[in-house]
This record gives structure tokens, C-alpha cells and sequence, in this order.
């Protein structure tokens, strides 16, 4: 899985680790901030919410254009700055009127042009990487892994959003001013990426330039490939193809910020004991992604000492989850943002899985095209919400849960179909956000790779700006009309997908 990969792809994936532990961690509590903070309904949150994600995904398209000019690497530093200013005006509490909110939507805009700048080049970055011929097999395993190592930091920052909440209300903050220490945190996860990235700057030196000037890892010049008119047309269009399919999956999938979370926080028990509550401790997820990665290395290492220490790595997790099961004690409370630590821990753990199933379906020549994969992730997309359509009968509608819940006879959901929802969207995405970007990174022509890895961000941008949609439904309609809008946006998308698959194919 690790071997043979350039040594740029590690210093890269962890940098942006860094990066995306900061962006979770404000996300995490965001639109609760919002509401509690500023009084605002959930339609409103929900804009301000998917406003913002769009701009973050939106403006890649724009840091693109101007690394295809001035460089990859030049944007990507300056992209660092100006997110960490963005974030530093959103650590200040303020207070909940006018001057306070001008305050935090100048800093929204500030990460969403540093993220702009930093987040599309760097992932240009990684593709350029493999230019070089001799890693040119190991694309789409690479993106694999740079995607795992996002979710790495995703992993934590519900965790992390949570726990500093928690710590500045017990010392005598109010809940408003307490979110800002959550937001703080992203400034210290920056300055942390900032060393990675200089301090293994020589890894990758050699991709930093625009795409008119790869070289090797060596310093080597590759030769581009010269493309005529009709390629470089035909690739562009195939590229917006798909860009115009991942629009539906992302305004579905980045429910997990707006009504996943909302469902959370008003439909779902809020406790849990026994085995259940185990899996609201992050070190007990991490503990089932050591036993996951140890036993992939158990049967692929080549020594005896290899496969003694991932046993002995089993071994200590497992009794690491059993201690803990022997801790627990009564019923925890369960606070609606840690959701959110489930589709990152799913991404972590089932990277390895997904990435052996593919390499298996390679050597035996049968592997399904990147387009084909985007494809199934649509479909198994519109599952994940079918399962929350189950979980979902017999509950009121949200404006009737509230008053349900003033009453204290509102009826409770248990945390189980949101986590098995999580499963199945994280199933969806490693189908279509890696294989994506990986697919991007090799049809765009060479003179557009920046703005080709925009667009698809740009792609990303409307899908959430489509998330408020969510937002606006929720109300008066039954939560599982909710789910079901986005059931059908999914199998359209995936039904399109399909019908130009050869055109799609005929690129790759």
C-alpha cells in the first residue's frame, strides 16, 4: 500500500492532514455556533452554511487559474496565510450582534480564498508527483492514501470541536464565546501544516512549478504530451461531464454538516450505554484502524519479525477495547457533532479494503474505469438515504418535534441508523472522491491542470451550495421526504453517468 510511493506524497498528505484537522474542527459545530450564537433559523444557518462551503469549494477554480500562471507552490503558501488570518478572526468571541456576524463572514471569506489558493494545488501537487514514469502505475493508490490521510485529521476534529467546548464552559465561558475555542484550534492545526510543509519542501520542490514544467523527482524534465485541438476538447468535455454528476452526489453527501446533523441534534436518543457507546470514543475507532492496517500487514509482510509485530499491534488493541469495555459504566450523553467523526473513521479504516479490492480486480484485468466508479457511488449514495427513510418512520416532522421535545413526549431515534448511514455514504465516496481527483489529475491537459482540478471543486462549490436545500425542507415536511429528494437527485446522477460512460471511457 505504502511501498514504492514517492517520498513528496507522504510530506503532501500530511500537510494537508494538518490543514483539514482545523477546517473539521470548525465545521464540526459551525451551524450550531450559528443558531446559538446569533438566533438564526435553520434555513438561514443552513444558507450562511452552504454559501460558505461553496466558496470554499468554488475558489480552487480561481487559485487554479493563477498556479497555471505563477505556480502551484507560490498559491499554496500564500493560500496558508491568508486561511490562518480567517481563522484567527473567527477564534475572537464577539458577541451575537451586527458587528460580530460582519466580523465572522469576513472571516469565512478569508478561508474560503486561502482554502481557494491551498487545497486544489496542493492535490495538483500530488498528481504532478506521478508524471514521472516510474510512479505513473500508482496514481489512483496515491490518491487513495492523500485521501485517507484527510480523513485522518477529519477523524479527530469532532473529538477535538467537542471536548475544547466542553473545557472552556467548565471554566466559566458562556456556550456562545465557548464554540470560539473550537474555531482556535484550526489556527494551531495551520501552523503545524506550515512546518510539515517547509520542512520536507525538498520532497516535492520539484512539482511546485506550473504545468508546463514538470520534472522527476530527480530534476529531470518530462517531456509533455502534446495534445491537438480535438483531444484537448474532448478531455475538457469529458471532465465536465463528470463534473456536472459529482454537483448531486456532493449536495447529498455534505448533508452530514446541515440535516444529518440536525437529525442528530433533534431526532436521535441522547444517550447510549453498553457496546453503542463505545463507538463515541475516538480512541476506540482508532484502536479498529490499528487492527485493520496490523492485519493487512500481518499477511502482506515478507519477514517473521514484520508479521510478529502486527500481531503483537492486534493484540494490544484488542485488549485496549476490552479494557475500555470494562469501563463502561451507565449511559454517556451524545452530543450531535460527534457524528461526524464516523464517515472520516470509515474512511481511514476501510482505505486499505477498498485499495486491495481494486488491486485484486487489476491483476485480473477487471477493474472498473474511474467514470464506472463514480457511477456505482451515486447508487450506493441513494441507499445510504434509503436507510435513513427506515429510520425515519413514525417521527414527527422537525416543527413538531420541537414542540414534541418542550412537552417531553418527543419520541427518539436510536444512534444506529445514523451510523449505518455514515457506512454506506463513506462506501459511496471512496468510490467517487479519490477515483475523481485521480481521474482529473490524469485526463486534464497538461496546460490546464490547475483549472481543470478547480473545476472540479467548482463542481463541488454548487453541490454545496445546493446543501441549503436540506435546510429549507426542514420543517413542516416528514424527515423522510427529506431524504427521499436526495435519493432521487443521486439515481438521476448516476442514470446520466451511465448514458455517456463510453464517452467518459474513451479518455481514460
Amino acid at each position: 500500500m505504502f511501498e514504492n510511493q514517492p517520498k513528496g506524497l507522504f510530506a503532501l498528505a500530511l500537510a494537508n492532514t494538518g490543514e483539514r484537522f482545523g477546517y473539521y474542527t470548525m465545521i464540526a459545530v459551525f451551524v450550531l455556533f450559528l443558531r446559538a450564537n446569533f438566533g438564526l433559523d435553520p434555513g438561514t444557518a443552513g444558507m450562511i452554511y452552504s454559501v460558505f462551503l461553496g466558496l470554499v469549494y468554488f475558489l480552487p477554480l480561481v487559485g487554479g487559474v493563477l498556479a497555471d500562471k505563477f505556480g502551484f507552490g507560490k498559491m499554496v503558501t500564500i493560500g496558508i496565510v491568508v486561511m490562518f488570518l480567517g481563522y484567527l478572526f473567527l477564534s475572537i468571541p464577539l458577541g451575537g450582534e451586527t458587528f460580530a456576524l460582519l466580523v465572522m463572514l469576513l472571516a469565512l471569506l478569508f478561508i474560503s480564498f486561502g482554502t481557494g489558493l491551498f487545497k486544489g494545488n496542493l492535490q495538483v501537487m500530488v498528481g504532478n508527483l506521478y508524471d514521472d514514469p516510474k510512479y505513473a502505475d500508482k496514481r489512483d493508490s496515491a490518491f487513495s492514501i492523500f485521501y485517507m490521510a484527510i480523513n485522518i485529521g477529519a477523524l479527530f476534529a469532532p473529538t477535538a470541536a467537542v471536548r475544547i467546548k466542553e473545557w472552556a464552559e467548565s471554566v466559566g465561558y458562556a456556550e456562545n464565546d465557548a464554540y470560539h475555542f473550537s474555531f482556535a484550534v484550526a489556527c494551531v492545526s495551520l501552523i503545524i501544516s506550515m512546518a510539515i510543509y517547509y520542512g520536507f519542501r525538498s520532497t516535492f520542490r520539484h512539482v511546485e512549478g506550473n504545468g508546463t514544467a514538470a520534472k522527476t523527482d530527480d530534476g529531470k524534465a518530462i517531456e509533455t504530451e502534446e495534445l491537438s485541438k480535438k483531444d484537448v476538447r474532448d478531455r475538457v468535455v469529458a471532465l465536465l461531464l463528470v463534473f456536472a454528476v459529482v454537483i448531486f452526489f456532493w449536495m447529498s453527501f455534505h448533508q452530514n454538516g446541515l440535516t444529518l446533523t440536525y437529525f442528530a441534534n433533534e431526532f436521535t436518543q441522547k444517550t447510549s450505554s453498553g457496546v453503542q457507546s463505545m463507538a463515541f470514543d475516538v480512541v476506540n475507532l482508532v484502536m479498529i484502524v490499528f487492527i485493520v492496517y496490523a492485519g493487512f500487514s500481518f499477511f502482506q509482510s515478507k519477514t517473521q519479525k514484520a508479521k510478529g509485530i502486527s500481531l503483537a499491534v492486534i493484540v494490544a488493541a484488542i485488549a485496549v477495547l476490552i479494557y475500555k469495555y470494562t469501563q463502561v459504566e451507565g449511559a454517556i450523553d451524545v452530543s450531535a457533532p460527534i457524528f461526524q467523526q464516523f464517515n472520516p473513521f470509515y474512511v481511514v479504516a476501510l482505505t486499505p479494503v477498498s485499495m486491495a479490492i481494486f488491486g485484486s480486480l487489476a491483476a485480473k484485468g477487471k477493474e472498473p474505469s474511474a467514470p464506472r466508479k463514480i457511477a456505482y457511488g451515486m447508487v450506493i449514495a441513494a441507499f445510504a438515504y434509503t436507510i435513513m427513510i427506515v429510520g425515519s418512520q413514525g417521527l414527527l416532522t422537525p416543527n413538531e418535534q420541537a414542540l414534541a421535545a418542550d412537552a417531553g413526549t418527543a419520541n427518539y431515534a436510536s444512534a444506529n441508523w445514523l451510523i449505518s448511514t455514515y457506512l454506506v455514504l463513506t462506501f459511496g465516496e471512496l468510490l467517487l472522491s479519490p477515483m475523481g481527483i485521480s481521474f482529473v489529475s490524469k485526463v486534464a491537459p497538461p496546460k490546464l491542470k490547475g483549472a481543470m482540478m478547480g473545476g472540479w471543486f467548482a463542481a463541488t462549490a454548487i453541490g454545496n451550495l445546493l446543501v441549503s436545500v436540506g435546510g429549507y425542507l426542514w420543517g413542516d415536511l416528514p424527515v423522510w421526504a427529506v431524504w427521499s429528494v436526495f435519493i432521487g437527485v443521486c439515481l438521476l446522477s448516476a442514470l446520466f453517468m451511465f448514458s455517456v460512460m463510453k464517452r467518459l471511457e474513451k479518455v481514460c
